[in-house]
């Protein structure tokens, strides 16, 4: 295979196992468009974006335009004539001039299996509506949101124990190897588009703070599922005596537990800490506490207390 002028767009590290893959097999990557540098948290310093920083160390020519619509930014984009550009959690919408501007067009590295989970956060949203698989599609882009003929798809499985972190990276790897196939299959002319079917279309509204509150009064999966559906990002939390607490690495620990939704029932360094849901109760293996770092909950109560009885996320 004669190797293909590609154009990356991605802005989060979701994009840079696509990169590395492109390097490797020999494509021409001509430049990685992401979203402009930012401060950090407490606006004292620039970031680099994940992408960038491996573009850079690959030394790739990066672009950040403001908005990619711009007549500038188009005009960036025509001149490296691009076979085609491939997306990956870019971040900006894209204009039908940009999309159709490479012979072979745009293709982008979806996070579910369409047309479930269209938008912004197909990978959270797969954990916590309690799904047993997720994958990756691979799409040709038109002017809707994830709406495009379907050109490749690649499945994984989602356990009780997946984090939405731990689907995200490895749907960037399985995202990463669909591509260089598809893109094989696309130059033989093999692929054969897949229309989605709009009735089971659904979608993934953004997640934020507010997201990760946890409900006590829930099921124990729906709190689990609550748990490792934000974790890392947003955090899932509750609270005690006005302090916020970050809760990650849950288990379940028995059902028909006697108690009120969010009562602390163990809070010890052999047990940890053990929650009272709707239908049974949850080991909380790590906490985090405000200012502080994530830890083992066992090691946080070798120095510290949570009193027995004491109910969380109470108003």
């Amino acid at each position: 295979m004669k190797p293909l002028k590609v154009v990356l767009m991605g802005t989060t590290d979701f994009a840079v196992p696509a990169l590395d893959r492109l390097v490797e097999a020999g494509h021409q990557v001509l430049s990685v468009v992401c979203q402009p540098d930012r401060p950090n948290k407490r606006g004292n310093k620039i970031c680099f974006l994940p992408v960038k920083k491996r573009a850079l160390a690959l030394g790739i020519p990066v672009f950040q335009p403001e908005r990619i619509k711009t007549p500038e930014a188009v005009a960036h984009l025509k001149a490296l004539e691009a076979d085609i550009f491939v997306v990956a959690a870019y971040g900006q919408i894209l204009s039908e001039e940009i999309l159709y501007m490479p012979p072979m067009g745009s293709v982008n590295i979806h996070g579910s299996l369409l047309p479930e989970y269209r938008g912004a956060a197909p990978v959270h949203h797969a954990i916590l509506d309690g799904k047993d698989e997720s994958g990756v599609t691979i799409m040709k882009m038109d002017i809707g949101m994830d709406t495009g003929d379907m050109l490749s798809k690649a499945r994984v499985p989602i356990t009780e124990e997946t984090t939405v972190g731990q689907l995200h990276d490895a749907l960037a790897e399985l995202g990463a190897d669909l591509l260089l196939m598809t893109l094989q299959e696309m130059v033989e002319g093999s692929i054969v588009p897949e229309k989605q079917e709009e009735a089971k279309a659904t979608y993934a509204d953004k997640v934020d703070r507010d997201t990760g509150r946890i409900n006590w009064s829930r099921t124990t999966h729906e709190v689990l599922r609550k748990i490792n559906g934000t974790d890392p990002f947003p955090g899932a939390y509750t609270t005690l005596d006005g302090l916020k607490i970050k809760c990650f690495s849950p288990k379940i620990q028995g059902n028909e537990t006697p108690g009120h939704p969010g009562q602390i029932l163990k809070a010890d360094i052999h047990s940890g800490l053990v929650v009272k849901t709707a239908d049974g109760s949850l080991t909380i293996g790590e906490i985090q506490m405000p200012g502080k770092k994530r830890m083992e909950t066992k090691d946080y109560l070798r120095g510290n207390t949570l009193e027995i009885g004491r109910i969380l996320g109470k108003a």
